[in-house]
């Protein structure tokens, strides 16, 4: 018996390195980890993107799940998968990033770059029109899961207490209707106001015309007039659940932080009620907290205080303060 159970511990540590190692062994499912890197994508996505049948693709995913690469996620009646951070075995976690680390200094291939660069334009292609199509419904729209007043007061709060230096101008991206854009106006110098959508922009200009500090911009955040902006404050409130690449706008408003500044996300936690993509716009189902951790750690940036705020519908929304070292100040 004492013999038997001794064994039965590391018989299992082999098998489940084993299936590592076979998991990891096969080009396209490097490549699958590879384009997993900072985004999630459901099975037709991904699909697209390699130009394969689902039942292939759908294999080589569960060889991944198997051996804890990838974790899969419903999203209504969408699989969406992305890359394991923690592995089913805690003991072979090192191993796990050393293969992430590894194909992450990999190019992607032209022909795949190039098929998810259209799928991530047609989200945003998807995303933009609906709020060109909507913008004269926008609170509307937005009550049906969280209503502006729900976490306004929290959000404004968070910002009171960031440990900000200096407060000389601040960036909202979707402000939406520009309720918010009232709290900025008083706080900082210059205001800058980012969104895609000209129908929703007007509408935050007239919401906000009181103020006139602010300065209404039309475009992303790949957008050419913010590369000299030296934010002290960036402010998304629900904006990141309707973005393509979500982990690449937080690496864009990042870039754009003064050294010491802060960045401020309101979004939803992960759910599953799958209407809210066709009736809100959503293109993901929320986050889960350690995804935009994660993303922003990426970004460069460190997390600073985190709120979750339960609402009576069932959805959980979560405040994230994070913010840009100023390595001014140290020593």
């Amino acid at each position: 018996m004492g013999e038997a159970g001794d064994s039965a511990e590391p018989d299992q540590q082999f098998t489940a390195l084993t299936g590592l190692c076979k998991a990891s062994a096969d080009t396209l499912r490097l490549l699958i980890l590879r384009v997993l890197r900072s985004d999630s994508f459901g099975v037709s996505e991904l699909c697209a993107i390699f130009d394969m049948r689902q039942p292939a693709l759908s294999h080589h995913l569960k060889v991944l799940a198997g051996a804890g690469l990838v974790a899969a996620r419903r999203e209504g009646n969408y699989m969406f998968y992305r890359r394991a951070e923690l592995g089913q075995h805690p003991d072979l976690e090192a191993l796990q990033h050393a293969i992430f680390d590894t194909v992450d200094r990999i190019d992607l291939p032209p022909r795949v770059r190039a098929r998810l660069a259209d799928l991530q334009h047609r989200r945003e292609e998807n995303s933009h029109n609906f709020f060109r199509d909507n913008a004269h419904k926008f609170r509307q729209q937005q009550d049906l899961i969280a209503s502006y007043a729900q976490y306004a007061d929290v959000v404004a709060k968070v910002l009171l207490d960031a440990p900000l230096r200096r407060r000389r101008s601040a960036l909202e991206v979707g402000p939406g209707d520009g309720s918010f854009l009232l709290e900025l106006a008083p706080l900082f110098d210059r205001v800058v106001a980012l969104d895609n959508a000209p129908g929703m922009l007007e509408r935050a200009r007239q919401t906000a015309a009181a103020a006139h500090n602010i300065e209404f911009v039309s475009g992303d955040t790949r957008s050419p007039r913010l590369r000299e902006l030296r934010a002290d404050c960036v402010v998304m409130n629900m904006v990141l659940h309707h973005t393509p690449a979500p982990g690449e706008v937080l690496a864009d408003v990042a870039a754009c932080l003064a050294p010491g500044g802060v960045v401020l996300v309101t979004d939803l936690c992960s759910h599953d009620q799958g209407w809210a993509r066709e009736n809100c716009g959503d293109l993901w189902l929320g986050f889960e907290p350690e995804d935009l951790g994660n993303w922003a750690r990426d970004a460069g940036l460190t997390d600073i205080a985190s709120v979750y705020l339960a609402q009576r519908n069932g959805f959980q929304i979560q405040v994230r303060l994070f913010g840009r070292p100023d390595i001014s100040t140290k020593g």
